[in-house]
């Protein structure tokens, strides 16, 4: 079975190595390096046994991308707390959505009007759209990026619809393919990333139901989801141009 890695850091200035990853299954740690082989110095590393590899690497890619503690233990807030955040970030409200589809939309009936008619209601005066708005009137920046599989899953198209609705508040609503996600190593994870300070990891249950949000403030970890959110912004395309691009390939 394969690792499921996830990209920690790197101190290279040049996209190469040294690099961390991190096995999410097993809190292995693979640590990518120039490769160490004069002999002479191989047989003086204590423990080295037959078919082991040696990798030299800078001090600061430990220290900087690492992990800090034995045993990670999630800081799990509420959903109430999770709500404030939308209150009282001061500059900017980013979101990654990777799933095929929410649980907390197929229950809303706006979901079911979308299946029938192909279009998503939605109410401007609601209390998200009102807070949103609020903010992006402010000068403050709020957008997301949605991973689209393809062809789309009912979910996936729902949300495209409903963009509209994300555009009317003021939000930067884009949209990603699944294969350029890939490739782009974006983790399969669904996060805010509230003022670059703050990461709100949004964990799911199998049905697409939302069961806890942790939230991540220790910098190396944030700077890694920042990265991840450069990239994603890079290669999405607005909502807008994305639906034209989807029924012309229909």
């Amino acid at each position: 079975m394969a690792r499921r890695l996830r990209f920690n850091g790197t101190d290279s200035k040049n996209g190469n190595c040294p690099a961390v990853h991190e096995d999410l299954d097993t809190g292995e740690i693979v640590v990518q390096g120039t490769p160490l082989t004069d002999p002479q110095v191989l047989s003086r590393l204590q423990h080295f046994g037959h078919g082991d590899a040696a990798v030299v690497v800078p001090r600061e890619l430990l220290v900087n991308h690492g992990p800090k503690e034995v045993t990670r233990v999630p800081k799990l807030i509420d959903l109430d707390e999770f709500r404030r955040l939308f209150e009282t970030f001061e500059h900017s409200a980013w979101h990654l959505e990777t799933r095929g589809g929410y649980a907390s939309d197929r229950e809303d009936p706006s979901y079911a009007a979308f299946v029938e008619s192909g279009t998503a209601a939605w109410d401007l005066d609601s209390e998200w759209c009102t807070n949103i708005r609020h903010q992006t009137s402010r000068g403050k920046y709020v957008g997301r990026v949605r991973v689209v599989d393809n062809p789309p899953t009912t979910g996936q198209l729902f949300l495209l619809d409903y963009a509209k609705c994300n555009a009317a508040t003021g939000e930067d609503a884009r949209n990603l393919w699944r294969e350029e996600a890939e490739r782009l190593l974006l983790p399969a994870e669904d996060f805010w990333i509230f003022d670059s300070r703050l990461v709100a990891v949004l964990n799911f249950d199998d049905a697409d139901t939302l069961l806890d949000v942790e939230v991540i403030t220790e910098p190396a970890e944030v700077l890694r989801y920042c990265q991840v959110r450069d990239a994603a912004v890079h290669r999405a395309i607005p909502y807008d141009q994305f639906a034209e691009q989807l029924a012309a390939n229909s």
